[in-house]
């Protein structure tokens, strides 16, 4: 697949990431039987990883504004355009042992996310999507499923932590979904919840408490999804009795289920 500049500079700082994170998820499955709690660990391998996209990013587009999850934002003197970083998805998966957490990369220009990177190292996946030019994995074009039944669809989840204000809320939701659906998956990390969305081993994943500017993978991997929204994807939302779907903010029409 062809990709732009842009987007090689974003899959290049993912992969780089990627691979101090690999050496970082091994020496965190040592500590795992040691006496000293790989906690700490996982905190500096999140800085570190989050300090290699920066360096990248910024190297190559040095006007460019910065926000990342583990340092301060960084203004950019371009005005227009904004990189946004979870240097890494799924930091409890990471923490445990547990080979689900991503790199996740998205390019904001005047307010719109435009590309996307998403890179799970341990499994060597790379999800990239553009504007206009459809998303892939590892240079596979993906394709949604076609299925359109909530009986037939599996629905990949994110859990609000146990004492915040959504989790009790959620609890009662989900109850009402899980008798309609053929499954229910919580993948542990939010980008690659989406990106098997666009890549139809999902069919729906459910964000109830996250939003666009709170939570970096999320801008990203939703530009993954929505470049596939234009042929019919939807991200569902829960309401207390029911699901309602709508469209990404890349279009408008709005459907119940």
């Amino acid at each position: 697949m062809a990709r732009s500049a842009l987007l090689n500079v974003m899959v290049q700082s993912a992969l780089k990431a990627g691979k101090s994170l690999t050496r970082d998820f091994g020496e965190v499955q040592n500590l795992q039987v040691s006496l000293k709690g790989p906690g700490d660990y996982v905190t500096q391998a999140d800085r570190r990883s989050e300090r290699v996209v920066r360096e990248e990013l910024l190297r190559a587009r040095p006007t460019y504004g910065f926000l990342g999850e583990e340092s301060e934002e960084i203004k950019g003197t371009d005005g227009a355009h904004r990189w946004i970083v979870d240097p890494l998805d799924g930091t409890t998966n990471f923490l445990h042992g547990i080979p689900m957490f991503a790199v996740s990369i998205a390019l904001e220009r005047n307010g719109e996310i435009v590309a996307g990177v998403i890179y799970n190292p341990a499994t060597d996946d790379l999800y990239t999507s553009e504007k206009g030019g459809g998303a892939y994995v590892n240079d596979r074009r993906l394709r949604v499923s076609a299925r359109k039944n909530l009986s037939d669809s599996v629905i990949g989840c994110a859990v609000p932590h146990l004492g915040g204000k959504m989790h009790g809320r959620f609890l009662i939701q989900l109850r009402h979904v899980m008798g309609e659906a053929a499954g229910i998956r919580r993948f542990g990390a939010a980008s690659l919840d989406l990106a098997y969305v666009a890549a139809g081993c999902a069919h729906i994943s459910t964000l109830p408490y996250v939003v666009i500017d709170g939570d970096r993978a999320v801008a990203t991997c939703h530009t993954m999804v929505a470049r596939r929204g234009e042929q019919g994807f939807f991200i569902g939302r829960l309401s207390a009795s029911r699901i309602q779907l709508e469209r990404p903010r890349f279009g408008s029409r709005k459907a119940t289920g």
